[in-house]
């Protein structure tokens, strides 16, 4: 699936919408911790947990490694996100 072109830089570099292989936080479940949503990044690949859940990997991972760009691995929702330019995208 690709993704959306135009919104900015980060997001019109991905180029192929990397979807989550599992539906948990590889970070919570290493620690023995509950998420509440989950996030894929688009640069590595690892799922993580959201900034309603208590650890908010997803943004830890994004600001530690440099990876700009989450998507959405609830199932039904199609969205992408970039930390640095807070931008949102539908795809």
């Amino acid at each position: 699936m690709n993704a959306p072109i135009g919104v900015c830089a980060h997001i019109d570099a991905v180029g192929t919408i990397r979807l989550a292989e599992r539906l948990e936080c590889s970070e919570c479940v290493k620690i023995g911790a509950s998420w509440v949503h989950l996030r894929t990044c688009q640069s590595c690949g690892g799922t993580r947990c959201c900034d309603d859940s208590p650890n908010r990997h997803a943004t830890k991972h994004a600001h530690a490694s440099g990876h700009p760009v989450i998507a959405s691995a609830q199932p039904g929702e199609r969205w992408l996100f970039c930390y640095p330019d807070d931008a949102f995208t539908e795809y």
